[in-house]
């Protein structure tokens, strides 16, 4: 199994980002996915999460009305669209597959959100 996060960068406040998450190894398409974050000095957290079909969809209250997370079966790709961006965003994100009840990460992309 394969996560690989693509599209961190550096970006200033009140921008936006698009994260990609190419999937392989995996039925993406029965696959529940999720995007985590790691601010430095603290724990990661969850940002947002999306089931196999795209029909549930969750977000953390820190990025409502700011991030749209999205997938495409057809492409084994989940996106997360970051608008609005703040320098509290700032972290390393990771995405998450659970297949077959595993769960698994990709190694991360950085986001820095300057002031």
């Amino acid at each position: 199994v394969q996560l690989q996060a693509f599209g961190g960068g550096l970006v200033q406040a009140g921008g936006s980002m698009r994260l990609s998450c190419a999937a392989s190894g995996i039925m993406f398409s029965i696959t529940n996915m999720g995007w985590y974050r790691q601010a430095p000095g603290k724990q990661r957290e969850l940002v947002a999460r999306i089931s196999s079909s795209g029909g549930r969809i969750e977000y953390v209250d820190p990025v409502k009305g700011r991030f749209t997370i999205s997938r495409d079966n057809s492409k084994n790709t989940m996106y997360l669209q970051m608008d609005s961006l703040k320098p509290d965003d700032t972290a390393v994100y990771y995405c998450n597959a659970i297949y077959k009840s595993v769960s698994y990460w990709g190694q991360g992309t950085v986001v820095t959100v300057s002031s």
